[in-house]
């Protein structure tokens, strides 16, 4: 029986199966442990099944030596140093492909609430701005027709063009691996909506950054449903404030969680939501049997069935 550390309690019954092999601690509380809690809470742990919100990193893992196995609760493993990992031999292990609708859904939602004003009007009614039906108040961006541009056409992007498909929308993309596709530059000129989907690398840092912004026309609308740092935000909320482009809606930010009194909260027509990419119940009851899969694998010495590394 190996000692085994959840960094946050997780929906459905997947963890009960972790507690009948091993030895399992489950932070209770509601946000992550801080970094010296997680230092300390690992430093005699044999498995680890973390969040995103952990950074695993190589003075973590270091400090971790019966650590044997680590399953992410996430579609990726940017918070986590890989390279540490394989230096000492440690699997890990992430929960691909069932979130992949649910965030796709999630990404098309906020592309239309975007488009259509949705955050707006409805404050307007709770504010007492519903005066009478006004035919030029509350103007949106059609979305049926219009050029849908997708910067990372995996999984997830793949999702989205699908459902963008429904709307008759042109779609653009670019390339990924293997899978031809354009430009990024191309796919921000021609797009009057651009969803991001790529994976956070060096190469995505900042990707969205002040030029790229420029790119974008000015009637387009940007969705973030991947990383946050792969957008500049303070190039954005200087996009947002004189006009660059249209608007924004970002399911991630930098950092997580933003702070109630960050400027760009405060920027024109921009929507936030709190990381619910993959906020549905089977979506997030099923990674967390991907995860429990992972790490029982992982701590048995089998290959992980979603093994990163």
């Amino acid at each position: 029986m190996a000692r085994v550390f959840v960094t946050r309690r997780l929906p459905g019954p997947a963890l009960e199966r972790l507690r009948a092999e091993h030895e399992t601690e489950v932070w209770p509380d509601r946000t992550p442990p801080t970094r010296d809690q997680l230092l300390e809470r690992t430093a005699d742990a044999e498995g680890l099944l973390s969040l995103l919100t952990d950074a695993i990193d190589a003075r973590l893992i270091a400090g971790a030596p019966h650590l044997r196995a680590i399953s992410n609760y996430a579609v990726g493993t940017d918070n986590i140093d890989l390279a540490a990992a394989a230096e000492r031999g440690i699997p890990v292990g992430n929960t691909p492909d069932v979130l992949t609708d649910a965030t796709a859904d999630l990404a098309f939602a906020l592309l239309l609430a975007a488009a259509r004003k949705l955050p707006e009007a409805s404050a307007a009614i709770r504010h007492g701005d519903w005066l009478t039906w006004e035919p030029a108040r509350h103007l949106g961006h059609s979305v049926h027709g219009a050029t849908l541009g997708i910067v990372g056409v995996g999984r997830i992007g793949r999702a989205v063009a699908q459902r963008a498909r429904g709307f008759e929308m042109e779609v653009l993309g670019t390339a990924t691996g293997t899978t031809p596709g354009l430009p990024v530059d191309e796919v921000l000129e021609r797009s009057d909506f651009v969803s991001l989907h790529c994976p956070l690398t060096p190469a995505t840092h900042h990707l969205i950054d002040a030029a790229a912004l420029r790119r974008m026309r000015p009637t387009a609308i940007l969705v973030n449903t991947a990383r946050g740092p792969i957008v500049d935000q303070p190039a954005l909320l200087r996009a947002l404030q004189d006009g660059t482009i249209a608007g924004a809606a970002l399911d991630v930010t930098d950092p997580e969680p933003m702070a109630p009194d960050d400027p760009l909260l405060a920027a024109p027509n921009l929507l936030v939501t709190p990381h619910i990419g993959s906020a549905t119940v089977a979506a997030r009851e099923r990674m967390a049997e991907l995860a429990v899969e992972n790490l029982l694998a992982g701590l048995a010495g089998r290959p992980m069935p979603h093994q990163a590394r």
